[in-house]
Formats: structure tokens, C-alpha cells, sequence
């Protein structure tokens, strides 16, 4: 993150495709393309584990810390790779073009894998077996939770006795007798692999590097809860006692619940911090750079007592942050990661920050309140070691603040600031102009700025729970102008070079790109 470069942040799932949500498939390589054309640095998205209908298709609320998302997978790539045939697309459904319809697309593309996993033979694939060994330590537990709770149909905690308390005899047994529905899950965590190592590899000859996400916490519906129960805040009945949370900020009058539920920090310090060391890790072996995310949770973190409404009623409590981040960089003493730090944020925080050197975040869309001259966030203030935004998913594109959240006060002091007024057509430039020629290294710009998108198209609105990450990208959106403006805006703020050294992922399964 030391050079001066710029990137943008669109999730994988917002891409266009015939498959009615945005996947791995040719559409992620066209958009690569995009960026090495117009000297993109970073791609930058949200959190590849799994989604559910089940939990709002929310990617911060997954079944798992370790397992990719199979809705990425590419049926277009498995046609490619002859898993599938050109008949088997004729029911595909006239999905929408500009949201995703995840019911749809579970229901059709679970048909798809289904007809595909018939086709799958272990011993013919040796890097089938090969990805199973080298994931081991996650694959295999989560393969029989996802088994087990499509079988049973119910969260775990309220499974029969055995399997919730996962004694040995009954998981056994639970094996055996799912053998055939662990191995899909299997499958399509191979699947998935094949295809996102591709796309990273894809990436990164071209010097452009993936920028993921990692949620804080995890579901309480999850293989790690699951596996390791007595790391997190539990009864006797496997019940949160207080669940993760943050008081009234920015986005909420009465604070957010994440209905996710806390660490034991005790008890994970007591193991050397395994589970974290292992998550980081995988992270970091799927991604170049990794924003971790609510980052000053790990320094204190916000506990709502189990029962409350709201975030309201909640208290701060330390967590042993230096313990966990000294465990980290005592295994390699380079990290390339990124704190979420918005919100409001304390000396301890900060300090944590320059311990490990870690850069932080600054939002335009926060600079122009009426302490404009002082604001952290005012594009004269940003320092180089941090990363500039217009605005992220959770904030409204900033053509949608503009008209919609900005105040006639912040309209003044944003025009006296650009010397002229701006309009809701040119905002989004204004400000993508302003993050591109600041003086922070990084400048990362959602693809929704880019395309002077207005409130409708916002990807989340923090603290509700529906009508969040449906947002898709128009197939015809990257136009020749579109690409001939950035690039220019790009070589003009010194953005687009030098060129980076070219990075490759450990390859644990080999794939071709189309």
C-alpha cells in the first residue's frame, strides 16, 4: 500500500451475468480487463464466504469463516470446463438485470451444481483431492455442518444432543450416513476454489491486486460456533449471553445489532488464538490486502446484553488486541492489512493502529461538516498512509448523499471548497477527483460513483436487515468514455504507475482463464 495508486470497489455478485447474479466467470475477467486499461491498482470487495436467504444475503452473515460462496460459482466456466452442457441452460429463468433475485438463483443454480456433481468422479481428479488435503483443517467440518443443516434443517444449537454437542459416535455416524451430501459440499468448495484462484492469478499478472473483506465476528449459525463453542459467549443451551453490536453512530439513532455473538477472549487466548491465526491466514492466502472489518471491535468492543431490541443498552469491554496482534505478526512480521475505523474512534485505537502500522480509512462524503478546516476526512488532512473513499457500501453513492443526506450548510461548504457549485449529475466526479488527487496512496472509488449512480442503486444501508446487496451492474456500464475518463484522472494524479510487482496466490488447484 507504500505506492501511489487507486481502485475500485465492486463486489463480485454486482457484476453483470446472464446467470442473474454476478459470479467468477466471464464478466469478472472483462472487469479486470477494465482496470488494467485504465491503470487500476486494487479490486476491492466484500467478504467471499457464504450467503443465505436465511440471513438476509447479508456477505458479513455467513455459515462460515473459511468457505467460499458457491453462488459465485460460474456455470458459464463449468460449461466451459464441460461440467455442464448448453441444454441444461435452457431452463435458466429471464432474470433481472440490475438486482439479484437470490432466491431465483439459489433454486437454479443448486439445480445446476446438482446436475454437475453427477458428473463428478473423486479419483479422476486428482486436484479435487489435493484441495481436500490442504483445507482439512476447515473443509471437513464444514462439509458435514452444511450437510447436517440441510438434513436437518434447523441451526445447530437445535440439532439433537449428539450432533449439537458433537459427540464423537454420533458425527461418525452422520458421516456415513451423509457421505454423499459431504462430498458435494466438497465439490463446490472445490469448484469455487478452481475458479477464484483463477481469477486472483488473472489479476495479478496484470498488477492488479484483490482487496477483500473480513466481518469481525460470525454467525452464530456457523461450523465455528459449531466446532468450537466454548470460544464464544455461550450458555449451556449453546445460547448467546450478549451479542456484538455498535452504539448510536453515523448510520443509527439507537446503534446497531448484529445479532452475532461475542468472543470469549479467554478462552481463545488460552489456545494461542488458533481460530484467528487460521482465519487471518486463510484470508490472506485468498486475498492480496485484507480490511478487517469494525476494527476497533478488537480493541474494545460493544456488548448488548441477550434480549435487547437495540444497541442501546450496551457497555464497552476491553478484548487483549496486542495478545491476538503479537500472535499474528510472530508468525510473519508483515501484514498487508487495512482497519476499518470509522465511527468513533479512541486514543486506544489509534494507538493500536500505529503499533502495527496499520492504515486506516477516510470517507468524503464525512469531510464537509462545519468543522471542514480541521476534518480528519477533508481530502488537505488525509495522510499518505491511508486510504481515501468517496463513499463505501454502506454509505449511499454519493450522487444519492448529495440529493438525498447533504444539507443546504454542507452543499455551501462543499462548493466553496471546489471553488464552484457542484450539480447531483457532476457530484460523484467532484469527488472522485478529490480522492484521485489527495494525498493519501490509495484512492478507492465504488463503482456506483463511478457511474453517477443515485440513492436507489445502495448497496447496504447499515442496521436494517432487507433490501440490501442486490445492486448489479448494467451490462453495457463500462463504455469506452467512462474508460477514457478515469484512465485520464488516473494518469493525471500519479495514480497509474510505477508498475507494481506481479504477486501469485499459493496455487492449490490449477485453472485456466477464459
Amino acid at each position: 500500500m507504500q505506492l501511489r495508486s487507486s481502485g475500485i470497489l465492486l463486489h463480485i455478485s454486482s457484476l453483470p451475468s446472464d446467470c442473474g447474479i454476478g459470479d467468477l466467470g466471464p464478466e469478472a475477467y472483462a472487469f479486470a480487463r477494465f482496470l488494467e486499461r485504465t491503470g487500476q491498482r486494487i479490486w476491492q470487495m466484500l467478504p467471499l464466504t457464504p450467503t443465505s436467504t436465511d440471513s438476509w444475503n447479508d456477505p458479513y452473515h455467513s455459515i462460515s469463516a473459511f468457505a467460499g460462496n458457491p453462488l459465485l460459482i460460474s456455470p458459464e466456466r463449468l460449461k466451459n470446463s464441460g461440467w455442464l452442457s448448453s441444454e441444461e441452460f435452457s431452463s435458466m429463468p429471464d432474470f433481472p438485470k440490475e438486482h439479484v433475485d437470490f432466491e431465483a438463483v439459489t433454486a437454479w443454480k443448486g439445480e445446476l451444481f446438482r446436475t454437475a456433481f453427477s458428473r463428478f468422479t473423486a479419483r479422476e481428479h486428482p486436484d479435487y483431492a489435493l484441495f481436500c488435503s490442504r483445507n482439512a483443517g476447515w473443509l471437513n467440518d464444514f462439509a458435514l455442518f452444511a450437510a447436517l443443516g440441510k438434513e436437518l434443517k434447523a441451526p445447530w444449537y437445535e440439532w439433537p444432543s449428539g450432533l449439537r454437542d458433537r459427540n464423537v459416535t454420533a458425527c461418525e455416524h452422520a458421516r456415513e450416513e451423509l457421505a454423499q451430501n459431504i462430498t458435494y459440499e466438497k465439490f463446490l468448495q472445490w469448484l469455487f476454489d478452481q475458479q477464484w484462484r483463477a481469477l486472483k492469478r488473472f489479476c495479478n499478472e496484470r498488477n492488479i491486486q484483490i482487496f477483500g473483506d473480513m466481518p469481525i465476528y460470525v454467525d452464530h449459525n456457523s461450523a465455528d460456533l459449531w466446532c468450537r463453542p466454548d470460544e464464544w459467549q455461550l450458555d449451556e443451551k449453546r445460547q448467546p449471553t450478549g451479542m456484538a453490536g455498535v452504539p448510536p453512530d453515523y448510520f443509527s439513532e439507537t446503534g446497531q445489532l448484529w445479532e452475532s455473538p461475542l468472543y470469549d477472549w479467554d478462552a481463545m487466548k488460552d489456545t494461542g488464538f488458533a481460530w484467528w491465526q487460521k482465519r487471518i491466514f486463510r484470508n490472506l492466502d485468498l486475498f492480496d490486502i485484507l480490511r478487517i472489518d469494525h476494527f476497533r471491535g478488537l480493541i474494545a468492543y460493544w456488548d448488548v446484553p441477550a434480549g435487547e431490541k437495540t444497541a442501546l443498552n450496551g457497555k464497552w469491554v476491553e478484548a487483549p488486541f496486542q495478545d491476538l496482534f503479537d500472535s499474528l505478526y510472530s508468525r510473519q512480521s508483515s501484514l498487508p492489512l487495512v482497519a476499518e475505523d470509522l465511527g468513533v474512534i479512541t486514543p486506544d485505537v489509534r494507538e493500536a493502529m500505529q503499533r502495527y502500522d496499520l492504515p486506516g480509512m477516510k470517507i468524503l462524503q464525512f469531510a464537509f461538516g462545519p468543522d471542514l478546516p480541521q476534518n480528519l476526512y477533508a481530502p488537505h488532512n488525509i495522510p499518505r498512509h491511508a486510504l481515501v473513499y468517496t463513499g463505501t457500501h454502506d454509505n449511499l453513492p454519493t450522487r444519492g448523499w448529495f440529493e438525498d443526506e447533504a444539507d443546504s450548510e454542507t452543499k455551501t461548504r462543499l462548493a466553496a471548497y471546489l471553488g464552484h457549485e457542484a450539480s447531483a449529475e457532476s457530484i460523484s466526479w467532484e469527488m472522485i477527483r478529490l480522492a484521485m488527487l489527495s494525498h493519501a496512496n490509495t484512492a478507492i472509488s465504488p463503482m456506483q460513483d463511478l457511474l453517477s449512480l443515485d440513492g436507489a442503486r445502495r448497496m447496504n444501508s447499515p442496521g436494517t436487515l432487507s433490501g440490501n446487496w442486490t445492486w448489479r451492474m448494467l451490462p453495457a456500464a463500462l463504455t469506452p468514455e467512462l474508460e477514457a475518463r478515469l484512465h485520464q484522472l488516473t494518469v493525471l494524479s500519479g495514480r497509474h504507475g510505477p508498475e507494481r510487482p506481479t504477486t501469485h496466490s499459493p496455487a492449490s488447484s490449477q485453472g485456466t482463464t477464459p
